[in-house]
């Protein structure tokens, strides 16, 4: 019997010296590079462990986020088929810049977001479009500077399906026109604040691009004359006109089409729009499965009401699972035409409605009790009563907000607790829960998001509960719990290995034991620890060695934070993209060593005794990604214009606060 040969596997790299990785075939090493994409560091270490690693990342990488226009240059040849360009960290992209991406990955980008870069012109996305036929979707929100010239450049971008141009308000109704005769294959387009796009630009959309299927009109000033353009496409599914105020019931009830493939509808501050308007725009719509009316549907915009009426129009939608009326004032009526709605709720949101009662909300809640995700956020009139029928009722909650429902009593969050274990979200802040409510909200294992800002009644031992049994906790809220100290916050960095943002503001209580026991929680992204006076350079050094995935640092008016402090930040935490260091003890030294975190995009700065002019524009020159930065006003005039200039020219805009120093 003849043994087959086995295929030895080839060198991962022209370098012929021996590598004991060749052992490792090319998909392999593509494999593990999938299971990193979300470390930079983690990439870049993989690519320097050898020459033929390096080789395989450069040729695997398909998506890129340059921290600075000026790097571009380097890694055009390293990375020779990327597919997707993210360069929303850098400010300043010129029309040269836009030449070289056009002709290095002409044949492979599909995808590129400006929506935070500036300085390119419509020559610019010229030869981008141009070259770089694959191109699907692009993102040019905030380009202000665009013009209609910018519109016919992207009119080129035949293949187009994705673009977002929201707040471009320089384009006007031809160049709309232009891209709706150019892009054809358009599938989904953000018009928000394009405030001189009008039903003209609206109706050639409507009329050229017959694949779109998502549409965002917010604060267009159009009228129902494109609506009825807009109503026609057959593939439409979410369809945005939140602030349209040129729309009302009169123009809607001249509509004489309708949009069958409607799955989201959002009518939010349409102040013009009632119940009579909203059953002609939704008449024989079959598939609509959300629908949000915040701030509006009403003939008075001060008094937004929930009536029978405008609920009555939404019972022929068997398929309805998502209801938000934020802001609105919620009648009796409108309860019992809600309650009877033949359809499988899911989410209802209730944020901030007036006239919310127990009895409304109880009656509404007892007839879907399929919900999932509820919002209660700000209903001031809610006791104990609803929350005992919401938690009987509807035990699959995972999501429930109601921030500063201030007649809930303590005993009710026992019972969200005891009830509702599928539990992932909860939101008590500015509420009477206490241990005992804490201890038995630690029974919702799956909890991930924590709000308990302005709880006075917590303490370490409701918070350590919480802490050794949801491990899953991801987002932790404590702002002015004042009676949460270093013993409750080691219960949280011992237990939740996966926290990923903590807020403990202005907690007296608080020392570096609790950055201390933090600097175990490996994934946090964002910890805000202004106000807290306990904690010095000591625990923010901890931080910066253990946490080296921050990107948000807010360390306002702690005090005894000083440039001992910024070094170990500039040496360890180099993914800071924004940090707040206002009325610290930092001085010329620590900030010049922050100017070296290459990813550092925001600083507010005000109130530095120890801050210098020079010390200032030594560090505003080093740190060559910024993008935003607030500074005193008192500065303004020390500083040398030319920085300032060239600094801006580079993108940075600089926000001057005449504020008063407060004690």
């Amino acid at each position: 019997m003849k043994t087959q040969s086995k295929r030895r596997p080839q060198p991962l790299s022209p370098d012929s010296s021996p590598n004991p990785f060749d052992i490792l075939t090319e998909e392999i090493v593509c494999k593990i590079l999938d299971h990193l994409h979300n470390d930079p560091f983690a990439t870049k270490a993989f690519s320097l462990t050898s020459k033929a690693f390096y080789f395989i990342e450069s040729r695997h990488r398909r998506i890129l986020k340059p921290l600075r226009p000026e790097l571009l240059p380097r890694i055009f040849h390293r990375y020779p088929f990327v597919s997707h360009l993210d360069l929303s960290m850098c400010p300043r992209v010129d029309d040269n810049t836009l030449n070289v991406i056009s002709s290095t990955w002409k044949a492979t980008l599909q995808s590129i977001n400006l929506s935070r870069s500036r300085f390119f012109t419509n020559a610019g996305l010229s030869s981008l479009f141009v070259n770089c036929s694959g191109l699907v979707e692009v993102d040019l929100c905030n380009a202000t500077q665009l013009t209609d010239l910018a519109a016919s450049a992207i009119a080129e971008a035949k293949n187009l399906e994705r673009l977002s141009l929201a707040r471009c308000k320089s384009i006007t109704d031809m160049g709309i026109g232009c891209i709706a005769v150019g892009c054809r294959k358009l599938t989904s387009l953000c018009l928000k604040w394009c405030l001189r796009v009008g039903d003209l630009g609206v109706e050639l959309i409507a009329l050229k691009c017959k694949q779109i299927r998502s549409l965002d009109l917010s604060y267009l000033p159009i009228t129902e004359k494109s609506l009825n353009s807009v109503l026609q496409l057959q593939h439409l599914e979410d369809l945005v006109l939140e602030g349209c105020h040129g729309i009302d019931d009169d123009g809607l009830s001249t509509l004489d089409q309708s949009c069958k493939s409607l799955k989201m509808l959002n009518l939010s501050n349409c102040q013009n729009v009632t119940h009579t308007g909203l059953s002609y725009l939704i008449n024989g719509t079959e598939q609509l499965q959300q629908i949000i009316l915040a701030y509006g549907s009403s003939v008075s915009p001060k008094l937004p009401k929930v009536t029978s009426d405008l609920v009555k129009c939404l019972n022929a939608y068997s398929k309805l699972q998502s209801i938000k009326l934020d802001g609105c004032t919620v009648t009796w009526s409108g309860i019992k035409a809600m309650a009877s709605l033949n359809a499988p709720v899911k989410e209802l949101s209730l944020s901030k409605c007036l006239g919310l009662t127990d009895d409304g909300l109880s009656f509404l809640v007892q007839s879907h009790k399929d919900l999932r995700k509820l919002d209660i956020t700000c209903c001031r009139k809610i006791t104990y009563t609803s929350i005992d029928i919401i938690t009987n009722s509807c035990t699959s909650l995972t999501s429930l907000r109601m921030e500063s429902c201030s007649l809930i009593p303590k005993e009710a969050f026992v019972l969200i607790g005891a009830r509702c274990s599928f539990l992932e979200e909860l939101d008590a802040t500015d509420n009477e829960i206490d241990d005992e409510g804490l201890k038995s909200i630690s029974r919702c294992s799956k909890l991930s998001i924590l709000k308990l800002g302005i709880c006075s009644n917590i303490s370490d031992e409701g918070l350590a509960k919480v802490g050794s049994s949801c491990s899953m906790l991801k987002e932790v809220d404590l702002y002015r719990s004042v009676a949460i100290s270093d013993e409750g916050i080691a219960a949280i960095g011992e237990g939740c290995p996966a926290l990923e943002m903590i807020n403990i503001a202005y907690n007296d209580k608080i020392t570096d034991n609790s950055l201390i026991s933090l600097s175990k929680c490996r994934l946090l992204k964002a910890l805000e620890i202004r106000g807290c006076l306990g904690v010095s350079s000591i625990g923010l050094s901890a931080i910066a060695v253990g946490c080296k995935q921050l990107t948000v640092l807010d360390i306002k008016k702690c005090f005894n934070i000083n440039d001992n402090g910024m070094l170990p930040l500039a040496q360890f935490s180099q993914n800071l993209k924004q940090i707040n260091l206002s009325y610290c003890s930092v001085t010329d030294v620590g900030l010049v060593a922050l100017a070296s975190i290459s990813r550092l995009q925001n600083m507010t700065i005000l109130h530095l005794a120890g801050l210098t002019p020079n010390g200032l524009a030594a560090a505003l020159l080093a740190c060559r990604a910024l993008t935003k930065v607030k500074l005193h006003a008192s500065f303004r005039p020390l500083l040398p214009q030319s920085i300032l200039g060239y600094m801006e020219a580079h993108g940075c805009v600089f926000h001057w606060r005449d504020k008063a120093f407060q004690v």
